[in-house]
């Protein structure tokens, strides 16, 4: 029993938050009352879960020695040694098996997008973590991915300025988790991830800064895209923006004054000024496109 909850801690269920990123696809097209559509959404997440706890394991696997002289990495199943690495990268083969069976039971371009995430994150914790802005970029990526699965699973379409969206958002989380492990493990940081010896704090907090704008700005231009308001049947999704940009700019006085973000999931899953932001936009988004709601700032009479 021991094992088996040590093996379930390694899997880190409480990362498999990041999956939610398959749902944008099933909100905005529409599909929340199609049964199917939900299911099949249900099982892409499935899915994307069970191939994240396999890359999790294959991850602590190649981290073990470094993670054993880490703070607080060392507490993890594998590095403090409850789990062992045999047993870790047996139950990773079952789950990426497990995984990549159902996205391609769902459907050829849910199978596509999943094994590119696996062969993307295979890589990743063995190799490309270690290369400095290839890390972030890849980990963004990934969150791409998650979105494209989630569209790939109910066959609809995904827009230009979601996907824009979607990866400066992921970008800018990645960022913010650089920046906590360099203030968390000061001169040390380079000897627990060694991408982080290409980051220094200006620069991060340079690049944060440029993130944080163009975050905004590309969900700003995603609210009032022609194409998106004429698919959606609404005008009304400029109405989430001010609780978008809360949402951003309160995730970033946690990291600047506060020294959080280390873990995404974990500020998320504990701020409740992140949770009531998030929750309020997502009412008012289910709410002005399943509502068809219209304010005025499109059609012949709008405009000063």
């Amino acid at each position: 029993m021991t094992l088996a909850l040590d093996l379930v801690r390694a899997m880190r269920p409480r990362q498999w938050v990041k999956n939610v990123f398959v749902l944008p696809a099933l909100v905005f097209a529409r599909r929340l009352t199609d049964v199917d559509a939900v299911l099949h959404t249900i099982a892409v997440f499935a899915a994307f879960s069970l191939l994240a706890s396999a890359v999790y394991l294959i991850n602590d696997v190649a981290d073990v020695e470094r993670d054993r002289h880490h703070p607080t990495k060392r507490n993890r199943p594998i590095a403090a040694g409850k789990v062992s690495i045999r047993v870790a990268l047996v139950v990773a083969a079952f789950l990426g098996a497990a995984g990549l069976g159902a996205g391609w039971w769902l459907s050829v371009p849910t199978g596509v997008v999943l094994t590119t995430y696996a062969l993307i994150n295979g890589l990743y914790s063995v190799w490309l973590k270690h290369v400095p802005l290839l890390d972030v970029f890849l980990i963004a990526f990934g969150f791409l991915l998650r979105v494209l699965a989630g569209a790939a699973a109910i066959a609809v379409g995904v827009s230009p300025w979601l996907l824009i969206c979607t990866f400066f958002v992921a970008l800018f989380l990645a960022f913010c988790k650089r920046r906590a492990e360099l203030v968390d493990l000061g001169d040390d940081a380079h000897q627990h991830r060694s991408a982080l010896t290409g980051y220094v704090d200006v620069y991060v907090d340079h690049v944060l800064a440029a993130l944080t704008g163009m975050t905004v700005m590309s969900y700003a231009l995603y609210t009032i895209d022609a194409n998106v308001l004429g698919r959606l049947g609404t005008d009304a999704l400029v109405l989430t923006l001010p609780p978008f940009t809360f949402g951003v700019f309160r995730y970033l006085f946690l990291v600047h004054a506060h020294g959080l973000g280390g873990s995404p999931t974990e500020l998320v899953l504990s701020d409740r000024g992140l949770q009531a932001t998030g929750l309020l936009w997502l009412v008012i988004t289910i709410a002005a496109i399943y509502l068809h709601v219209q304010i005025g700032l499109t059609g012949p009479g709008a405009g000063l």
